[in-house]
């Protein structure tokens, strides 16, 4: 059965990518068409074909390899005569042509998104409602109410702008000596002897109720708030030692004949994700210095490196679901993939994202086989959602890249058409083969080296992390 499954997934990977090619490549058929251009043929796949028909003057054909498709326009990439090859059409029309392709790629993430999105019960705002014992944004100046607008200037429209965020903050050595950090490791400790308390073993009989751990929860949460509003170490010490006695004062249990209180380790180096973050607090709209977020790491590896990873540490309000908060929300998702696919080729050039951190087919490949049994763990239907989300990502994702202007992408292809324009003349065509044949030869070259690497990863376990 699982067999099966796993198959059924792979389909339905296959079936949404190939759907992302048609797409695009529909894009600059349908256009082309209504210009006036001739197509001479229409693919689906690569490679020799399975079978084709023709109508009209456009042969429709698909082929055996699913990992692309083509649209040929008759003199696109060659010289000709014909008065209805694509070099012939007005300069306004080839634009419209070249940027179809990447218009239905986002057409597509947000029919996608919508089926993502229109599933979930509610949604979540960027709107701050409650933290956790030990948030570290709480001690350095995030308030309940508080509404995240930008984050290190990124714009934040909504909870997954939230999280993107969030993720990409940098990795920053603070004070280990500062009241902050001290008042951090204070809340943190009250929030772990909660925890071992909790933890203890006790009979059947002995066992905590709920309402005594909600009453529990809510003694650390106080306790917590008020060593986040001390003024000096030993304050925060004593309060720390105060929300340490209230979760025994208030379960009733004495303590331990060998308890002792949670001692403060003292560091010389401390890290954190630190950002300065955008607010609207009471209608004003504040910038914070140097929020902290909650900083941890993953397992003794990444210790040994000193590769922390970021957490969110807070709670934020939910947003009900209606259809006008389902358009909204399939919006403002879909625009905020565009986003975080920009940001990364920006950090990717800042030297914030690491050529390891690249991915080619066999990593994207990858990439879908991890969300889909992440969702295999509750269900089918997840697994397939995962896919469909992954999907709207790779389509948004496409439609991005193919408009960089490098020669041989359509972003390239529409230098060279605005250059056209503005010189009101057509550059010289061989100089323009020329420079997308060049320029495809290095995007198939990068692609290649890409996967090998893919590959080496895969077969050393390095693979990158979701």
């Amino acid at each position: 059965m699982q067999v099966l499954i796993t198959i059924a997934l792979v389909i339905i990977g296959v079936l949404l990518f190939e759907l992302i090619i048609f797409c695009h490549e529909f894009g600059h058929f349908i256009t082309a068409k209504r210009s006036g251009v001739q197509v001479n043929e229409f693919a689906l796949g690569m490679g020799p074909k399975l079978f084709s028909f023709k109508r009209g003057e456009t042969t429709y054909s698909l082929r055996a390899f699913p990992i692309g498709g083509f649209c040929a326009m008759e003199g696109e990439d060659e010289q000709s005569d014909n008065p209805r090859a694509f070099t012939n059409a007005k300069t306004w029309k080839r634009m419209i042509i070249i940027v179809a392709g990447a218009f239905m790629n986002f057409v597509l993430g947000f029919i996608l998104m919508f089926v993502v999105v229109v599933q979930a019960p509610g949604y979540e705002s960027n709107t701050i409602s409650g933290f956790v014992p030990y948030s570290n944004t709480a001690a350095t100046g995030l308030k309940a109410g508080d509404q995240v607008v930008s984050i290190d200037g990124l714009p934040i429209w909504n909870a997954r702008d939230l999280m993107f965020g969030i993720q990409t903050t940098r990795e920053k050595e603070v004070d280990a000596d500062s009241l902050t950090v001290y008042i951090e490791d204070c809340t943190m400790q009250a929030t772990l002897a909660y925890s071992d308390f909790i933890n203890l073993e006790r009979s059947e009989s002995e066992a905590l109720s709920d309402e005594l751990q909600n009453e529990l929860i809510a003694a650390l949460g106080k306790g917590c708030d008020e060593i986040r509003a001390a003024s000096t170490k030993d304050e925060a010490y004593r309060l720390m030692q105060k929300t340490v006695d209230a979760i025994y004062t208030v379960s009733g249990e004495a303590k331990p004949k060998d308890f002792k209180y949670p001692v403060i380790e003292k560091r010389d180096r401390r890290l954190r994700h630190v950002a300065d973050v955008k607010v609207i607090r009471d209608g004003e709209e504040l910038t914070l210095k140097d929020v902290h977020f909650y900083s941890y790491y993953k397992d003794e590896e990444a210790q040994k490196k000193s590769k922390s990873s970021v957490g969110i540490d807070f709670y934020v309000e939910p947003i009900e679901k209606n259809f006008f908060t389902v358009i909204q929300q399939t919006g403002s998702q879909t625009i905020t993939l565009a986003k975080s696919v920009w940001q990364s080729l920006i950090m990717l050039v800042q030297g914030r994202f690491s050529f390891n951190d690249l991915s080619g087919p066999v990593g994207i490949t990858k990439a879908v086989s991890v969300v889909a049994s992440e969702g295999l763990k509750t269900g089918f239907g997840d697994a397939v959602n995962n896919i469909i989300f992954i999907m709207a990502l790779i389509t948004v994702n496409l439609g991005i890249v193919n408009m960089l202007p490098f020669p041989a992408l359509d972003g390239g292809r529409f230098v060279f058409l605005c250059v056209e324009a503005i010189i009101r003349k057509p550059l010289p065509r061989k100089f323009e083969y020329i420079v997308n044949a060049v320029g495809l030869a290095i995007l198939i070259g990068f692609i290649i080296v890409i996967s090998v690497k893919d590959v080496w990863q895969l077969i050393t376990g390095n693979f990158p992390s979701l």
